[in-house]
């Protein structure tokens, strides 16, 4: 890869400046990529873009950014999208630094900001460089994530237009699933668990066999289908739900057909059960039966304690005197009649009686 340094003007950055907040960012003289298919969407917030022009204003040097030259003579944002988009944002009249818009300023304050060279590296290349580029070099001040990282490996028509679903503020995939998932579309959360679903944790694989899909549909459909279960089996929103492998209760069980009025019964008895400590793993509890996804809290040491001595170290069901290590504590009413992990209903067998209820 080759690689030259220029400086650029801001006044020349900003030359038909454009930003179709949908699709593209173009800048210097249209002639200027600033988000190429595999860019992250724009993320900083007001103190990073205040950043940004307070550097410029002092005269202070912003780091280095990278641009790619294309065959056709124009060029993409490899690296400083988000201090371009600052920068253009500012003069563009979309935010104030110091209390003042870009033309609340003076002509000469203006002057000095519209001639403040930036340091660009042109990288001239092939598509394989300038993707490795992008993926090794030191971004500045906003850490790549992972699913970020892909998007540019993987770059394409797929994810282009699964970005169009999944990245960005108030996305189709954000209205329906804000409820079920964590993170932020912005920052590829929602498109990396829709793709962590559909590959069934295979990222990786899933994006290197369909980066040349001519769009993202199967994915969208996919994750459509998966949300639009949940809803009709689980029918009251809850924030924990957030912690739910959905896709792998979708895959399994998205053929039966269930009572939703009682599982939600089901549900809301769980939630209030003080027994069960880990309540986002009531939906797979539920669905399932394995009481191991309920991490139902043990009766404690002293619990234990207390019990056998108020019952003189004798089984509760046979009668004879045991050591306590050689006894088990069990629920009195059972936790499948709601029985409540509870000093008042604990009562010590021996493990003979305790293998023996246990069997019924």
């Amino acid at each position: 890869m080759k690689i030259e340094l220029r400086e650029i003007p801001v006044r020349d950055l900003v030359k038909w400046y454009k930003d179709n907040a949908e699709d593209w960012v173009r800048g210097y003289d249209w002639k200027l990529d600033i988000r190429p298919p595999y860019q992250r969407e724009f993320i900083y917030n007001d103190v990073q873009r205040q950043a940004v022009i307070d550097t410029i204003t002092k005269n202070f040097p912003l780091n280095v950014m990278y641009w790619a030259v294309r065959e056709d003579g124009t060029y993409e944002v490899i690296d400083g999208q988000q201090r371009t988009i600052s920068i253009c944002q500012y003069i563009n009249g979309d935010f104030a630094y110091m209390m003042k818009y870009f033309h609340n300023l003076q002509p000469d304050e203006q002057e000095e900001i519209l001639n403040y060279k930036l340091m660009i590296y042109f990288c001239s290349g092939k598509d394989s460089e300038k993707l490795e580029r992008f993926k090794t070099i030191n971004i500045a001040w906003e850490k790549l994530t992972d699913q970020e990282l892909r998007n540019a490996v993987y770059a394409g028509s797929r994810v282009s237009d699964a970005k169009r679903y999944f990245s960005k503020t108030g996305c189709p995939a954000y209205w329906m699933a804000k409820d079920y998932l964590n993170g932020s579309p912005i920052r590829q959360d929602y498109l990396e668990t829709a793709i962590d679903w559909i590959s069934k944790w295979n990222i990786d694989v899933y994006m290197a066999n369909h980066q040349h899909d001519p769009n993202a549909s199967a994915l969208w459909r996919y994750f459509q289908d998966v949300i639009t279960w949940i809803e009709s089996v689980f029918t009251h929103k809850r924030k924990f739900m957030k912690w739910v492998d959905w896709w792998v209760l979708y895959n399994k069980y998205k053929d039966q057909i269930y009572d939703s009025k009682k599982i939600e019964e089901e549900t809301a008895k769980l939630i209030m059960d003080d027994s069960v400590t880990k309540k986002s793993w009531i939906y797979p509890y539920i669905l399932t039966r394995d009481e191991k996804y309920l991490s139902i809290r043990t009766f404690t040491d002293s619990e234990k304690h207390a019990t056998y001595e108020k019952q003189q170290w004798i089984c509760a069901k046979c009668g004879k005197h045991f050591q306590i290590e050689e006894m088990e504590a069990d629920h009195i009413t059972p936790r499948s009649q709601w029985g409540q992990t509870v000093l008042e209903n604990c009562q010590m067998l021996c493990r003979d009686c305790n293998r023996r209820k246990s069997d019924k």
